[in-house]
């Protein structure tokens, strides 16, 4: 099979590599293509160089050598905390995109407004970061990621913190805003179950070096119908996904079951 070009793809990693002063070990070469419209989920032991790559993607860091190509668009981060100005308002907060861009204030204002109803906060647009709990803070940060309407929405562990119920609630809204606007995902996670059930497909990242050392697709079509994780091919790709992330660690960091 060909490899993609660049004007298949949203993204792409070719070769990159990222090399850290020593006693710290290279990351990669790493190779990621990444459709337009899908959902890739990044999972890998600590180290491996998740994070490493979203910010490549996202053009924080430059490769030490290869590439990281990202074909055309906006693109959207959010990040395992929210980063709100603690200064201002939610609304405030997402706008901050569009104002950096230099769009008209009653644009900026309608745009935000608009962001903040679709994640369900359309409600809390003067609410200070302090006043809102965890989940709706990520909340805020998704909006913020979402308003300047990206093509490629990379997202770095954005529900670590949060508890499993507020978890699935807002990967349930992401499947949502995705059907509605169908933009590109990388999405890292620890957890398995989360991976499988949000993506496509999920990127094994091998713990020695970084490199993908599996890419498992997930089954079934998204979003998710009600009940999927009692599906039984859901729970296959599950242990297989984690057969594959326990390979990829050496022996020395394994746990035990």
């Amino acid at each position: 099979m060909a490899e993609p070009t660049a004007t298949d793809l949203i993204a792409a990693l070719r070769g990159a590599v990222v090399r850290y002063p020593a006693p710290a070990h290279a990351i990669g070469p790493i190779d990621l293509n990444i459709a337009p419209g899908e959902i890739v989920a990044l999972v890998g032991a600590s180290g491996a160089g998740k994070s490493t790559a979203l910010r490549l993607l996202a053009g924080l860091e430059p490769p030490s050598s290869g590439q990281a190509i990202v074909a055309s668009g906006r693109t959207g981060l959010v990040f395992q905390s929210p980063t709100l100005m603690p200064w201002a308002d939610a609304l405030t907060n997402v706008a901050l995109p569009l104002n950096l861009a230099g769009l008209d204030r009653a644009q900026v204002r309608e745009r935000a407004q608009t962001s903040l109803a679709a994640v369900g906060l359309g409600d809390r647009a003067t609410a200070m970061p302090h006043e809102l709990s965890g989940g709706m803070a990520m909340r805020v940060s998704l909006a913020r990621a979402l308003v300047t309407q990206p093509d490629l929405l990379l997202l770095d562990e954005p529900f670590a913190a949060l508890d499993s119920i507020t978890r699935r609630g807002l990967v349930e809204d992401l499947h949502r805003l995705w059907s509605e606007r169908r933009f590109a995902v990388v999405f890292v996670t620890h957890d398995v179950e989360e991976a499988v059930y949000f993506a496509d497909r999920v990127v094994i990242l091998d713990a020695r070096d970084g490199r993908p050392c599996a890419d498992l697709p997930s089954p079934g079509a998204l979003p998710r119908a009600a009940g999927w994780r009692l599906d039984p091919a859901y729970r296959r790709r599950v242990e297989a996904v984690a057969d594959a992330l326990a390979a990829s660690m050496p022996a020395s960091i394994r746990v035990a079951p």
